[in-house]
């Protein structure tokens, strides 16, 4: 993420922890992004701005996860973020029998005052702010970076996850950078909606 770029959303954020698994069973986790919901352009859309996604989107990229769960013989059991965008699609294949874990820890960024608004309405020196103190900011009521790179990589479910593209990138960024607090101008772009990682 390039946050001088004032108006991305907070899907662009997204740095974090470790991206090894935290079960200890030496299985990678699939972490997908979840489908591109409705009513996110322009604004900044965190833990708190809870949008739909269509039926479809959300079918969709259930079939790809039941996919590869048939194709690599996984257990039938999904963990998702409780946000609409994520938990749909866990309700999908929980219609097909799977079993489907709801964890709060799987939530994107909590920007706090600012979730929900229109970028163009969040003061150019907030976002200033936010840039010069990359790691450590938090919107007033908010999560800090450091935060939410302390909650995905301290995340310990099962193998098959639908999640945000800010903890996912969280999660990686402190499997490739255990050691470097993140800096604005080092951020990487998220995942595209539907995207799957391997950690």
């Amino acid at each position: 993420m390039d946050p001088t770029r004032a108006h991305r959303t907070p899907r662009d954020l997204g740095n974090g922890p470790d991206g090894g698994d935290t079960r200890g069973t030496g299985a990678p986790i699939e972490v997908w992004r979840h489908p591109r919901p409705d009513g996110a352009a322009g604004r900044c859309v965190g833990g708190r701005c809870d949008l739909p996604v269509p039926p479809r989107r959300a079918k969709r990229l259930a079939r790809r996860i039941q996919a590869h769960a048939r194709k690599h013989r996984l257990a039938h059991e999904v963990w998702t973020s409780p946000l609409r965008r994520c938990a749909d699609v866990g309700r999908w294949l929980k219609r097909w029998g799977w079993t489907h874990r709801i964890d709060a820890a799987l939530a994107e960024l909590d920007f706090g005052a600012w979730d929900g608004r229109p970028w163009a309405e969040i003061p150019k020196a907030a976002i200033d702010e936010w840039v010069r103190d990359f790691a450590t900011f938090a919107p007033e009521g908010g999560e800090s970076l450091t935060a939410l790179l302390a909650r995905a990589s301290g995340w310990s479910g099962g193998g098959l996850v639908v999640s945000h593209g800010g903890w996912m990138l969280a999660r990686r960024w402190v499997r490739d950078h255990p050691d470097q607090a993140p800096q604005a101008a080092r951020w990487p772009s998220p995942p595209a909606y539907g995207e799957r990682w391997s950690f």
